[in-house]
């Protein structure tokens, strides 16, 4: 029995001849384009380095130039506040490490501190991952932070088992509520063919096999991605 994992849809690189061709069975997925996966919003990703934008439960670590007392860590709370002595309750979730060192600024300054200057860090993060799975050494949820491709991502699960499809690579992605993925050839990106993509939180990574991938296999099958990749969208 086929377990619907991912309620989006696949995408290969065509090949640069005309030649080249996709086919489609399912009415609801169609084929968009050619130049790789679009960057998803804010609302997308909520909350992603662009900056890094702190979500609920993430675990951050507060300091206060001069003054121990108030240097903490703390971890944002399923609505993303958290609660900073003398500051009170501070709305994190959404907003950048730097936009909260200064909300914190603000709640200090005058009253409590003459001058605050304040540091705010990223400890650990639940709320922007990548999920990486299929036919890769350690599969998992990993943390988005800094600037995240599609080769890094791998490299991070510990690159490919032995039996891995390199030409089969899906990157599966919603933007603007729109759900859609792509695939990609690995051997092809190595080869310099087109550029590595760049992957953002709640992106999920399948290389060859697995069941997210076959969900797919009867609905749309396309040449390897040599050249470009394509662009899915899944209307359901």
């Amino acid at each position: 029995m086929r377990r619907r994992l991912l309620p989006l849809i696949m995408l290969p690189a065509l090949a640069a001849c005309a030649s080249d061709r996709s086919y489609v069975s399912d009415p609801q997925i169609r084929l968009a384009g050619t130049e790789g996966l679009p960057v998803p919003g804010k609302n997308d990703i909520y909350g992603q380095q662009r900056p890094y934008l702190i979500g609920p439960l993430d675990k951050l670590d507060i300091k206060v130039f001069g003054v121990d007392d108030l240097s903490l860590k703390v971890q944002t709370d399923a609505s993303g506040r958290i609660s900073m002595p003398l500051a009170g309750v501070i709305e994190a979730s959404g907003k950048s490490p730097a936009e909260v060192a200064a909300l914190i600024e603000t709640g200090l300054r005058g009253k409590y501190v003459r001058n605050p200057e304040v540091t705010v860090n990223l400890e650990d993060t639940v709320s922007q991952v990548i999920t990486v799975e299929g036919e890769v050494r350690e599969p998992g949820i990993y943390p988005a932070v800094g600037k995240m491709s599609l080769l890094r991502s791998i490299a991070t699960a510990k690159g490919t088992s032995e039996f891995a499809r390199l030409q089969d690579v899906v990157i599966f992605r919603t933007v603007d509520g729109q759900k859609m993925a792509g695939i990609y050839n690995l051997k092809a990106i190595r080869q310099g063919n087109y550029a590595d993509p760049e992957l953002f939180p709640g992106d999920v990574v399948v290389v060859g096999d697995s069941q997210a991938r076959r969900f797919f296999r009867d609905a749309v099958q396309v040449a390897p991605a040599v050249v470009t990749p394509l662009i899915y969208l899944f209307s359901r």
